[in-house]
């Protein structure tokens, strides 16, 4: 056999839009020949895509006619053995597949992106569409895209890619915190406001069962003609994970690893021990709080040992018709308080086979995740007694007993992180298994099964030394010990009926018709006792609390409880596709849930969007400028039914005891009021929407506009009485409105040689306001939220009202300080007065504590192995209540310790803490939230596919002139701009990484 290997100039490389990042790929040419023996090869290169130049990671490259393939790594190379003379097949998907023949060792290819796609499928509920077909606000975000470094939860990794995504960690680095996820602003008040997580098909999956590494893509529906699909849960959108499968070809491993180190990146300015002597000691001479030890408690609860380190090593392959991928994982993550750490363990196996020639194909996934959380260092109470507590206190009595301060709200934590355990061991699950059957050519039939477990136990224990237990105290110098367990499952079944067929070349039809149902479970039991004489046995040993038979000791207690709830639904789907320049979907759900009244079971969940791609329109073919442009407009309603289960229905709860023949018989009496009516909430979503590519889409991007109602909002409302039983009801009354606009834009600024620039930026506004609240019926005047803390009698510091926005501060308006260092305020009647002489009726909105504006900017550069990107993100126009200098910033703080602030910024305060606008701040901030620097090595072996080593930061500065902590704090509740006494530090951290693939 033999091959020919043809030249082009690199001048005409350059005019085709390849420029020098292509000039070595080879072609053929019908003019120029060069015989070359058969011979075999080690052939490696790189693909890359034609009309961007950027490496194309992912792409399977197969030897023609045998089954041996390979595929892409991170930065684009590839290596495969192959005679000279043989062909070499590229395909990916988005891409048109390209053959190429082999001539030499070095190979590199470029692929188009197919005219009929947008050069990527993304995920939809229930299936898969290319780009161009898209019809609604969805937003795809592949593992390229992720943010690098440690990353706490699956969805830090997208942190600032979507627009209108708030992804927030409002205790940063601590390992055992949550994630706020909220999309497009709050959509209701006692429902659920996060999106619905669905994992590789299965509604409601656990994040703790997907791990970097592991994850192919994260996917958004973000509008309501998208969400619809998945009715009474998808109000608050869906993001859909969607995990890596096994692929065709050589059998491969891949390993990724990182080590990180976390480190506090704001210290709070409170006075040191020799400020607290010179300023408050010596300065307002107070001799009996110098207590004689110089002590930095913020210094002793941090680890400045932390050290986090993360492995997953997998191993996938397969034939073509049964591939297969698995994987195992190990996290060892420690944050910056002592005492604080998270060890975790897991994996992951999918299995795919197709048989009777493609008609059946069978699929399955088991994931599984273990941890051990220790819960007792890292609490936000712990940092505000390093904040607050005399620094002139030692930590230790001489007798080594720890040193306890008796001003108010005061304890030492390092006593409790000795004496006491808090721990966590959790265990999750979950399976699934698919059967697809292609009945004839364009129907298939699909059945889903899928099960999820999680299970975990609590333990806590104080032990005899601990002060709390102390001999003085209710629990006679005796321990005291906690223990819960906890399981909830989710059972789910659906089926589903595929039809895809195309007429006459230019209409193609795809429909879908299916039923689901979920079950969804949870119990718990607790048990607590105390009165242990000794620690030799912790909390394994309940039934040695002396506190079951001593009544002179506080009581034990005992408690268990259940609950479930079904979800049962018929949807279907119908997308219409014209020459690919016209479409159209409509769906329509119809659901019953048992969480709603007997007269509202059911109900229905329609959805229509069309979209129009103007750039396969023959008068923009071709245009040199404006490479793509579709326009897209969708309408759909989904509900909320995130509330607890039986609020419609009428409940037992427990009275008093009724005594007879001298035995006491536990009374029941009814608990609730019942609404047979009670439904879901109801959102109706209007967006307008536009995807653009400039300069054959060197520039691309969407622009969407949503305005969105949601009205029969659940509340609870005061019930008459009598009349009612009790007097409380829920019901449906009120209305919440949502809109906004967001843009996102990427674009490859520059792409000369070796050296390529990407740009990526997303951005959204948002407004949200309580529209309704009260009815002919049921009156509300207004709901309160931020209840401030004590002292004081400050109240709620947010107020929501018909009218009104999301997040508004509610308080005083400052109008100075007396001579005497007293307050001032603006009253209703245009006159000014002191804290006494104001009253509730001369209160104002000040503020809002949501952010307007939020906005992200990635600059990713690549210059042959290297890449660098710098990724910056920030949110505006929101203001924020500090509340630690509000408190702590006071001189009537002391006997404890205060901030620098008392005796600078508010030195001539002399009286209690007011709330008012004096206390609110602008928030607006730019983080540089990542910066990570990695190089892929070229190695000439057969056994190192890709080894890609890299160095990232997280938080590493920001730019705000707020004078707390930290300006991003949680703005995905009605809670949202009151920073907190208590607190956990906001750190930055570093982190080094290796992937290689084997």
């Amino acid at each position: 056999m033999k091959g020919k290997l043809w030249i082009i100039p690199l001048s005409l490389l350059a005019a085709s839009g390849y420029n020098q990042a292509l000039a070595d790929t080879s072609f053929t040419h019908p003019r120029l020949s060069l015989e070359i023996a058969d011979a075999q090869l080690n052939v490696s290169g790189v693909v890359r895509d034609v009309n961007t130049g950027a490496p194309i990671p992912g792409v399977t490259i197969t030897v023609k006619g045998t089954s041996q393939a390979t595929q892409t790594d991170e930065s684009g190379r590839y290596s495969i053995q192959a005679n000279t003379g043989q062909v070499l097949v590229a395909t990916s998907l988005g891409y048109k597949t390209t053959e190429h023949t082999v001539t030499t060792s070095i190979a590199n290819l470029g692929l188009t992106a197919d005219a009929s796609s947008l050069d990527e499928v993304i995920v939809v509920g229930y299936g898969t569409q290319r780009r161009s077909e898209v019809t609604s606000a969805v937003a795809s975000v592949k593992e390229k895209d992720f943010n690098q470094g440690g990353m706490r939860n699956p969805l830090d990794l997208v942190q600032g890619k979507v627009a209108g995504l708030n992804v927030t960690r409002t205790q940063g680095s601590n390992p055992n915190s949550g994630t706020s996820i909220q999309l497009r602003g709050m959509a209701s008040i006692n429902g659920t406001n996060t999106p619905l997580i669905v994992i590789d098909g299965i509604p409601g999956g656990s994040l703790d069962l997907v791990k970097q590494g592991d994850i192919e893509s994260i996917d958004v529906l973000k509008d309501g003609s998208a969400a619809a699909i998945y009715g009474t849960r998808g109000n608050g959108g869906v993001i859909l994970i969607t995990t890596k499968k096994g692929k065709a070809g050589t059998s491969q491993f891949d390993y990724m690893t990182y080590g990180q180190r976390e480190f506090v990146d704001k210290k709070p300015e409170m006075l040191s021990a020799s400020e607290f002597r010179e300023l408050i000691v010596k300065g307002l001479d107070r001799p009996n709080l110098d207590l004689g030890a110089s002590t930095d408690l913020y210094d002793e609860v941090i680890d400045k040992n932390n050290f986090s380190n993360f492995h997953n090593f997998s191993a996938s392959g397969g034939s073509e018709k049964a591939t297969y991928r698995a994987s195992i994982n190990y996290e060892d993550a420690n944050g910056i308080a002592k005492q604080n750490g998270r060890e975790q363990f897991g994996g992951r196996i999918n299995f795919t086979q197709r048989g009777l020639e493609d008609r059946i194909t069978f699929s399955t996934n088991i994931a599984a995740n273990f941890n051990k959380a220790d819960l007792l260092g890292g609490k936000t109470e712990y940092f505000e007694q390093s904040i607050q507590r005399n620094p002139t206190a030692p930590i230790y009595n001489e007798d080594g007993t720890f040193y306890q301060t008796q001003g108010y709200n005061n304890f030492n934590p390092m006593d409790r992180l000795a004496n006491r355990i808090d721990e966590r061991n959790q265990q999750t699950f979950s399976g699934d298994a698919s059967l697809r059957v292609k009945i004839i050519e364009p129907l298939s039939v699909t059945a889903f099964g899928s099960y999820l477990r999680n299970n975990w136990n609590d333990r806590q224990y104080r032990s005899t030394k601990d002060w709390d237990q102390r001999a003085n105290s209710d629990y006679q110098g005796m321990a005291y010990a906690f223990k819960r367990n906890e399981l909830s499952w989710t059972q789910t079944f659906e089926s589903m009926l595929n039809y895809n067929q195309t007429f006459n070349e230019v209409h193609n039809v795809t429909g879908l018709l299916g039923y689901s149902y979920q079950y969804n479970g949870y119990e718990r039991f607790e048990m607590s006792n105390n009165g242990f004489t000794t620690d030799a046995t912790w909390d394994w040993d309940m039934n040695a609390g002396t506190a079951l038979r001593n009544d002179k000791l506080p009581r034990p207690g005992q408690g268990s409880f259940k609950e479930d709830n079904k979800l049962i639904a018929f949807f279907g789907r119908v997308n219409y596709n014209y020459a690919d320049k016209y479409f159209a979907s409509a769906i329509l759900r119809r659901e019953g849930s048992s969480r709603f009244g007997a007269n509202h079971k059911w109900g229905n969940f329609p959805a229509i969007s069309a979209g129009w791609n103007i750039s396969n329109e023959e008068f923009l073919t071709g245009h040199a400028v404006l490479s793509d442009l579709k326009l897209r407009v969708g309408y759909g309603v989904t509900g909320n039914q995130g509330f607890p289960n039986y609020r419609s229905l009428i409940l037992l709860g427990t009275g008093g005891v009724y005594p007879q023949d001298g035995v006491y018989y536990q009374t029941y009496g009814l608990a609730t009021n019942p609404n047979p009516n009670l439904k879901w909430e109801q959102k109706a979503e209007t967006n307008i929407g536009v995807d653009f590519g400039i300069l054959n889409n060197r520039i691309t991007g969407s622009l969407d506009l949503y305005k969105r109602n949601t009205t029969d909002l659940l509340h609870q409302y005061t019930a008459q009485q009598p009349g009612f039983v009790t007097s409380s009801i829920w019901y449906n009354v009120g209305e919440v409105s949502n809109k906004g606009v967001e843009l996102t834009i990427a674009a490859l600024a520059m792409n000369r040689g070796d050296f390529q620039w990407n740009i990526q930026f997303a951005g959204n506004y948002q407004q949200n306001k309580l529209v309704k609240l009260s009815n002919d019926t049921f009156k509300s005047n207004w709901l309160e939220f931020g209840g401030l803390p004590s002292p004081g009698n400050l109240g709620a510091a947010l107020r929501l009202e018909e009218g009104g926005e999301i997040g508004s501060f509610y308080g005083k308006r400052y109008a100075g300080l007396t001579d005497d260092g007293k307050w001032l305020f603006h009253r209703a009647d245009g006159s000014i007065g002191t804290s006494s002489e104001v009253n509730d009726n001369d209160r104002y909105y000040i503020g809002n504590g949501v952010p307007k504006y939020q906005a992200s900017l990635s600059n990713r550069f690549t210059y042959k192995g290297f890449d660098l990107t710098i990724f910056l993100r920030g949110k505006f126009k929101y203001d924020i209540l500090n509340t630690a200098d509000m408190f702590f910033g006071n001189k009537n703080w002391i006997p404890n310790n205060v901030f620098k602030s008392a005796f600078e910024k508010h030195d001539n305060l002399t009286e209690s803490p007011q709330f008012s606008d004096y206390y609110l701040e602008n928030g607006s901030f730019v983080k540089l939230d990542n910066l990570t620097l990695g190089y892929n090595f070229k190695l000439n072996t057969n056994y190192v596919r890709n080894l890609y080593l890299y160095v990232a930061g997280r938080n590493i500065a920001t730019i705000t002139s707020y004078s707390g902590l930290d300006p991003e704090l949680q703005d995905t509740g009605f809670d949202a701009g009151i920073d907190g006494r208590s607190f956990y530090p906001r750190t930055k951290s570093w982190a080094i990484g290796l992937n290689i693939g084997f």
